[in-house]
């Protein structure tokens, strides 16, 4: 078959296939295609001014005042040193609250972070300070291994799960109790911030969740679109976690703290998201380490919602923006929409994090964009890696958000 050589004719390339002309015009389609990007534009800049609304009504709810102080048991799992670590643990020992214990969880008697709350247990009494030194290999999920040990030495049916990195102000246990007053409420969680960043990729961690992930999890809450529980601080009863499987049936999951609220709320109790915000702080050696946990943040979150996550795509404005201005930059217009934007991005988040009292993500706030691009990159690898690290230890995602040693442990 013969065809006949391209002539360009107008711009346009005209070619002869079999007698028949026909034209093809590859730039026409492309730039078409261009205009599809000002749908996650607007629809990010629409969701981010939303976010001010929802984030608005959500803190102003009020707190519950009724005076419901039983027993509680707060078990708190603690592996290696982490930063301010003595200050974050010695924070839950300092609460106004009349009867309750710590649980310190430690699973290696050689851990260098077991020194220091035996310190904090000689300050305060082993009655009110107990450490639990226990080997337990229930599953894959090494918090939830943690935790076993120390749910064995709990004495109160009211439990608090706070994580090693949360700083806590005196008041928090009384408010994530209260609750539970109601027998309709299956599980308590807090939202948070983090704080204490002191490098540039610790401070992009802290635009991701400050300025990404609470906001939306605000947003989902007040809308009803979803519900969320967040692992830093959880309160629930025994009674109830034993009714939903107890701690070992989510010593498998990858996101135990989601997967744990799935079975609060289809088990027809309710999930209670309390307007009361902690600290939380940020931990990252380098820039690897930055990397590796945003993807994993993402591979989180697409296990725990897959199809809300894949939906996000409609939301991610800057770079959108970034890739529609650069294909028409020779035009001022599509700059233009750069700019409101970014003055949308800008804005938004910094009134979020006014509301939240948030002072990290404020300075922080000029690489917001760069976060935000980056973050597609992520979001677009949440999809192809199958493999986690959790604490430099590797992981392989199974069906169900599941997972498994990557490899098995090397032998003695």
């Amino acid at each position: 078959m013969a065809i006949a050589p391209s002539v360009r004719v107008n711009g346009r390339n005209r070619c002869n296939v079999n007698g028949e002309r026909v034209l093809v015009n590859l730039g026409d389609w492309w730039q078409a295609l261009s205009w599809l990007y000002l749908l996650p534009v607007v629809g990010g800049m629409v969701y981010n001014l939303l976010t001010l609304w929802t984030t608005k009504v959500f803190l102003q709810r009020p707190l519950l005042c009724q005076d419901f102080q039983p027993g509680v048991s707060v078990l708190k799992p603690v592996r290696g040193l982490e930063k301010n670590l003595e200050a974050n643990l010695r924070t839950i020992a300092q609460q106004d609250y009349s009867t309750y214990e710590v649980i310190y969880c430690v699973q290696d008697p050689e851990d260098p972070a077991l020194p220091i709350v035996k310190k904090i247990q000689a300050e305060f009494s082993p009655e009110k300070i107990v450490i639990a030194v226990d080997q337990v290999e229930a599953g894959t999920n090494g918090k939830v291994n943690n935790l076993l040990g120390g749910l064995k030495k709990a004495q109160y049916d009211i439990l608090v799960i706070s994580d090693s990195d949360t700083h806590l102000r005196p008041d928090y246990l009384e408010n994530i109790v209260k609750p539970l007053a109601d027998p309709l409420v299956g599980c308590v969680t807090t939202p948070f911030k983090l704080t204490k960043a002191q490098t540039l990729y610790e401070g992009l961690e802290v635009l991701t969740i400050n300025a990404d992930f609470i906001p939306s999890v605000l947003f989902a809450e007040v809308t009803g679109a979803s519900k969320a529980c967040l692992g830093p601080s959880i309160a629930i009863r025994r009674s109830t976690l034993t009714d939903l499987g107890g701690l070992e049936s989510l010593a498998d999951y990858l996101v135990e703290d989601f997967e744990l609220g799935r079975r609060v709320w289809t088990g027809g109790l309710k999930m209670v998201l309390l307007p009361y915000v902690i600290d939380v702080g940020v931990d990252l050696e380098n820039w690897t380490n930055w990397w590796s946990h945003q993807v994993y943040w993402d591979q989180n979150t697409y296990r725990a919602r897959p199809l809300p996550f894949l939906a996000t795509i409609i939301i991610r404005a800057v770079p959108f923006a970034l890739m529609f201005s650069l294909w028409h930059w020779s035009e001022p217009w599509g700059w233009l929409i750069l700019l409101i934007t970014l003055a949308v991005r800008y804005g938004t988040a910094a009134l979020v994090a006014k509301m939240l009292k948030d002072s990290e993500t404020l300075r922080y706030l000029w690489f917001l964009p760069m976060r935000d691009c980056c973050c597609l990159i992520f979001w677009a690898l949440s999809f192809s890696q199958r493999q986690v690290l959790w604490r430099g230890i590797p992981y392989r995602l199974t069906k169900g958000g599941k997972m498994m040693l990557a490899s098995p442990p090397p032998k003695n």
